[in-house]
């Protein structure tokens, strides 16, 4: 059984997507959608990462395209909301307290 929700995906392109979720009861993963294996360095018994292995409960690559979201262009802070800190100019005629 599918259990689908929608997303905001950001790559290769905004958009929606339709999406599968793992199945919240499994007794393997715990609705997590996978098993984290933890291991540590082999000469100081140290944590040094972890592996993931996927579910089987969910396919994490089973996704539809609702609707592409339009790209905003990245404009500089200043020209959205003005220069409202007096330090913004480059200078100020008040004293630091």
């Amino acid at each position: 059984m599918i259990r689908l929700r929608i997303q905001r995906a950001v790559w290769p392109r905004p958009a929606l997507i339709l999406t599968d979720t793992p199945r919240p009861g499994c007794p393997q993963c715990d609705g997590d959608g996978g098993i984290e294996w933890p291991y540590g360095d082999y000469e100081t018994g140290e944590y040094a990462g972890s592996e993931w292995e996927p579910c089987g409960c969910w396919n994490e690559r089973l996704r539809w395209t609702l609707m592409p979201l339009p790209r905003l262009p990245h404009l500089p802070w200043r020209r959205l909301h003005g220069a409202t800190d007096p330090w913004a100019t480059g200078h100020s005629d008040e004293q630091p307290s």
